[in-house]
């Protein structure tokens, strides 16, 4: 796992190349989340590539071209999923005019026309069909606008797609930008030579989309620290009956299988000892707390208890590394957010260095306050969890290498 990051971390770099009268492609990750009137309610990815857009800028790009996806389009123009929407917060942050590109084919000339200090937006690159099929034409269209090519999209970087990955095939020169590099410098600190005791937390709804991580990280860490829907399956391998909860029936046997291989390695498995239960999750009328082997029939388990807090809280806190990805239950409802929420806190109150994995860990843990008291917050919750994996990210894998690497 750890010779994955360090190849990872041995690409070149913005800082490696020279951007004086060069055109450049910056694929940035500007997939904020909006609301029903395209208002951008959290805004923290347009600022996460900021400092790789304004060094461009600084040191003297003829052009500069960002380039992103928005939502899930299905390969064609889809004005709910158009970037028109987020053009005059990107402008407001830089402080400068940026040009939208509606039409990518028509105006490729111009946008490959050198003048400086020019900054242009494409529109959705997941309009285009061959986004996500890695199209080898649509890799070559982007490359022709650019003479370096800027990966600065962690978020994505796990895709093998047309602007993250077929791309480099047909540009001379390709490096990682600051944030993919402050993500990897992160991950590396927590794997490569972490302050032990480590402690791995876990959440989130199914095992069956963690279950690589978990085979790949128990030679690896000193506790695992297990809550959210995921945990049923656990509880469910230990005989309890979770009634309505949700849990992978096809997947008992493996969480069984994780519960002896942790035993034979020496990691302590921290499970729920109580949860919360209601009777329904979208109009709850009864919500309790119980023990974790006596779920009420009708019930389903929605968020951990009030113990298993504490315990989990005890858990983290005589640690020193703590990486932590997926919630500990439903935390989008005020009901059920106190187990996320409270944990959150403690890990925030540890003397601990502390990486969160993107996605719904990274929105809970803003919810809640706590975000600036985190040593890092990952801005990709899939690319996080397959880095942790043990696997070599698509977004890294054609870059530029340093020579001593």
């Amino acid at each position: 796992m750890t010779s994955n990051i360090r190849f990872m971390d041995g690409v070149k770099s913005l800082k490696d190349v020279d951007v004086d009268g060069k055109r450049v492609l910056i694929r940035v990750d500007f997939n904020v989340p909006v609301d029903s009137h395209n208002n951008i309610s959290d805004d923290r990815r347009i600022k996460a590539a900021l400092p790789t857009i304004n060094y461009c800028i600084d040191h003297n790009a003829c052009s500069i071209t960002l380039v992103t996806h928005f939502g899930r389009p299905k390969g064609a123009y889809d004005e709910k999923y158009s970037l028109k929407h987020i053009r005059k917060r990107v402008e407001r942050l830089l402080g400068k005019k940026v040009v939208f590109v509606d039409d990518f084919e028509e105006s490729k000339d111009e946008i490959a026309t050198c003048s400086l200090e020019r900054i242009f937006l494409l529109e959705n690159i997941r309009f285009y069909e061959g986004e996500k099929k890695n199209d080898e034409t649509l890799s070559k269209k982007l490359a022709s606008i650019c003479d370096i090519y800027v990966n600065d999209a962690f978020g994505t970087s796990h895709r093998e797609h047309a602007s993250t990955f077929g791309i480099t095939n047909f540009v001379d020169t390709k490096v990682a930008g600051f944030l993919m590099m402050r993500e990897i410098e992160a991950f590396s600190k927590a794997l490569e030579e972490p302050v032990r005791p480590i402690a791995l937390v876990i959440g989130g709804a199914k095992i069956s989309t963690k279950i690589t991580l978990l085979e790949a990280v128990l030679k690896k860490i000193d506790k695992l620290i297990i809550g959210g829907a995921m945990s049923n399956t656990f509880l469910k391998a230990l005989g309890y009956d979770m009634k309505k909860s949700l849990y992978e029936d096809e997947y008992v046997q493996t969480a069984s299988k994780v519960l002896k291989e942790a035993r034979l390695n020496g990691v302590n498995v921290y499970l729920p000892v109580d949860i919360v239960i209601t009777d329904n999750v979208e109009n709850p009328v009864d919500v309790k707390v119980v023990p974790s082997q006596d779920v009420l029939d009708g019930f389903m388990a929605v968020d951990i208890g009030p113990a298993t807090v504490k315990l989990f809280s005890e858990a983290v806190a005589l640690s020193n590394t703590i990486i932590w990805n997926g919630p500990m239950g439903i935390y989008e409802q005020d009901k059920f957010s106190k187990g996320t929420f409270k944990l959150a806190s403690a890990i925030a109150d540890c003397y601990a260095y502390t990486i969160v994995g993107g996605g719904d860990t990274a929105d809970a843990v803003d919810r809640c306050g706590e975000s600036s008291n985190f040593s890092f917050i990952s801005t990709g919750g899939g690319a996080s969890l397959e880095l942790l994996e043990g696997k070599i990210l698509p977004g890294f894998k054609n870059l530029d290498r340093k020579e001593e690497y």
